[in-house]
């Protein structure tokens, strides 16, 4: 796991926010310095450029996942509770990092900038592979059907929570939840089941 030093990651987190509130082209060094309370040179000496300000960024944000997930993979549990904790794990992460996410997907999606991803890239198929560790554990043991596209389930997962996240006054409004803590319990409780039921309805044998 890359580690980061204290100063890096007040400045990482400075970041964070700035790219959020004011898109990666909008938040400017000098900015990032001001929120960070470093000066420019130290944001120079530590990451080089804006651009490698953020794949750092990305990296720091993704780069414990293989950790959390060879906990799910060691622990003495059937192969639908792991399916449980690894969903629960996927969605706590991205709600967590949830405008690290954003600025990711924007920045990859509109190609504006060439950014070296190759350590990104790495680490998530690093994670993917103990992903499919676990998933495959469930086949061996005849809980699963062999013929799952394993690839495409992390992706299913995330994918319908950031839609759901992108499209949230539409799904305020057809759901008539009237605040954000109310979003999110039903992140937590009902999207949360219905993901878990999507993903074991792909896992398991078709009667």
């Amino acid at each position: 796991m890359t580690e980061f030093n204290d100063k890096q990651i007040d400045i990482l987190q400075a970041a964070e926010k700035l790219f959020a509130e004011e898109g990666f082209d909008g938040a400017s060094i000098r900015t990032i310095a001001k929120e960070a309370q470093v000066n420019i040179a130290m944001i120079s000496y530590y990451f080089g450029s804006k651009e490698k300000l953020l794949e750092a960024l990305i990296i720091h944000r993704t780069s414990d996942m293989k950790m959390r997930l060879e906990d799910i993979f060691s622990q003495n549990l059937t192969p639908f509770q792991k399916v449980d904790l690894l969903i629960d794990l996927y969605i706590s992460r991205i709600n967590k990092n949830k405008c690290m996410y954003q600025i990711m997907h924007f920045e990859l999606s509109t190609k504006k900038r060439i950014m070296d991803m190759q350590s990104f890239i790495d680490i998530k198929k690093e994670n993917l592979e103990v992903f499919k560790k676990i998933l495959s554990e469930g086949q061996a043991q005849g809980v699963f059907k062999k013929d799952v596209n394993i690839t495409l389930i992390p992706a299913t997962i995330m994918g319908t929570l950031v839609h759901f996240q992108m499209n949230q006054q539409y799904f305020e409004i057809i759901l008539n939840i009237d605040s954000d803590e109310k979003y999110q319990l039903y992140i937590e409780n009902e999207l949360t089941a219905h993901i878990k039921q999507t993903i074991k309805a792909l896992l398991v044998h078709e009667n």
